[in-house]
């Protein structure tokens, strides 16, 4: 079977939280003009060796990743087999084996870590499969190159939403556990004890994470220093520079930074740069690296996608309760994608009435519901979430093994055409760190059907096909080749 391999604020009328809608109703917003990459002067190829037979052990990557690496000037870069071979602290190496159980760098590791770690330490633009490892690379960077001796900022990492920015954390926290270094959460970690910036006292952490909003409110109160800033870091970076994201102030804050700190090394990492987010990469960020995976070599091989025709709303509630969960009420959690808060809690509503305990999360949820919501699932509490695109980016759950996407993911300024990159990074929930995981995309009628074949064409595959929505035995034969069964 072939698989799919692949604040600037919203406007005062839709009242739009990032990644999910409130209404059904398109917006008449024109989508921009598409351009194309190849803005970067003088690049060059460099052949960079990847250790084939070494992974890190809690990563299994397929073994076809084409990774290509483009670099500007002549630093030579190693690819490194070990974590030793990057001359990591014994601090930080005793983290990486001991606290996170590490054993080997990933081939994203292996490739992104010398470009980041090896003076004049260049910009470094990177793409690579949700699942890869990706946030270990800039959380390396930033503790490697911060001086623990200088009680100030020197990194700063901005998320698109306060859950990512707070998962992050905790990574970077238990990475850097015998360090010394310290950091602190720019979004309130407990809303209850919420302090503004103008209220506290600066800033004195060496590594800030936090999401565009409290990043630029903190410099503008001067309460963040950046005076001394090393490394500036955006995950999930083409939503934080899409005109649709966060870009106004991811611009703000990077020319903010550069400006004071003109040594300042600025990372991107996502699992998706569409055309109109690289082309602009190419003219705001200057002489820099580049890492990146073809479109149709994205997704991981470990998850299996699915198609599911159904006749109406009421089927499709069926073959969640009758098919998917009780096949797979036993085969780890699940996370099922709506695109409205409407769509969100008419589901929760059927769901519960059917007998389902399930925890739902959208954007308008207070903060301190939305953070109890994503802890009983993170601790196994709760095996069924659904979710508005919220967690869509970046959520990482071991125990994730199914993803239904009960709609699919579609552009805010066109209803008729699907978000491809929001697609990808949905069914990256799915399947974490080399675990097996299954999609079931449910389709309702010719629209779904046509958006379905784009999302095809656009990763140059197909979608298998599960035969009836009614029958139970073509759905355990879908869970049986995932691996699930």
């Amino acid at each position: 079977m072939a698989e799919l391999k692949s604040n600037s604020a919203p406007s005062a009328e839709r009242k739009l939280h990032w990644a999910d809608e409130a209404e059904e109703e398109a917006t008449s917003k024109s989508a921009p003009p598409k351009l194309s990459w190849g803005e970067v002067a003088a690049s060059s190829v460099d052949a960079l060796s990847i250790c084939e037979t070494e992974f890190n052990g809690f990563l299994d990557e397929p073994e076809a990743l084409n990774i290509n690496a483009v670099t500007t000037g002549d630093t030579p870069y190693t690819s490194a087999s070990t974590f030793e071979d990057l001359k990591l602290t014994p601090a930080l190496l005793k983290g990486l084996y001991t606290d996170l159980k590490f054993q080997h760098p990933s081939k994203i590791q292996a490739i992104s870590l010398p470009m980041i770690l090896t003076p004049p330490y260049k910009n470094l633009v990177a793409q690579a499969h949700n699942g890869s490892g990706k946030t270990t690379c800039f959380v390396l960077g930033m503790l490697s190159r911060v001086d623990p001796n200088l009680k100030a900022p020197q990194a700063i990492c901005i998320c698109p939403t306060r859950e990512l920015a707070i998962q992050n954390l905790e990574v970077l926290r238990k990475m850097g556990k015998h360090t010394g270094i310290t950091s602190e959460c720019a979004v309130p970690m407990d809303s209850t004890k919420y302090m503004s910036f103008a209220k506290r006292p600066p800033v004195t952490a060496q590594i800030v994470i936090g999401t565009p909003g409290t990043i630029k409110k903190g410099i503008s109160a001067k309460k963040l220093s950046i005076g001394s800033m090393k490394i500036l870091v955006f995950d999930e970076a083409d939503h934080m520079l899409a005109e649709d994201g966060f870009k106004d102030d991811s611009l703000r804050i990077m020319k903010d930074i550069q400006r004071i700190s003109d040594h300042c090394q600025v990372l991107l990492f996502s699992a998706t740069f569409n055309q109109i987010v690289k082309n602009f990469v190419a003219r705001v960020i200057n002489d820099h690296n580049q890492l990146f995976v073809k479109k149709e070599e994205l997704s991981l091989e470990s998850v299996k996608q699915y198609k599911v025709d159904c006749p109406d709303e009421l089927s499709k509630v069926m073959v969640i309760k009758d098919r998917i969960l009780e096949l797979g009420e036993n085969l780890g959690q699940t996370i099922i994608f709506v695109r409205t808060r409407h769509s969100a809690s008419t589901l929760h509503k059927s769901l519960v009435e059917l007998g389902y305990e399930v925890t739902t999360i959208q954007g308008a949820l207070k903060q301190e519901d939305r953070d109890k919501i994503v802890k009983e699932f993170k601790d196994g509490l709760t095996q069924v979430l659904i979710s508005t695109d919220l967690l869509a980016r970046g959520f990482d759950q071991q125990q994730v093994n199914l993803v239904i996407n009960y709609e699919l993911p579609v552009k805010h300024e066109n209803h008729s055409e699907p978000d491809y990159e929001v697609y990808l990074h949905r069914i990256g929930r799915a399947g974490r760190f080399g675990r097996k995981g299954a999609v079931f995309n449910l389709l309702m009628g010719g629209r779904d059907e046509m958006l379905m074949e784009k999302i095809e064409r656009h990763f140059n595959s197909q979608t298998a096909q599960v035969a009836a929505w009614n029958n139970a035995e073509d759905f355990k034969g879908a869970l049986k080749a995932a691996g699930l069964l």
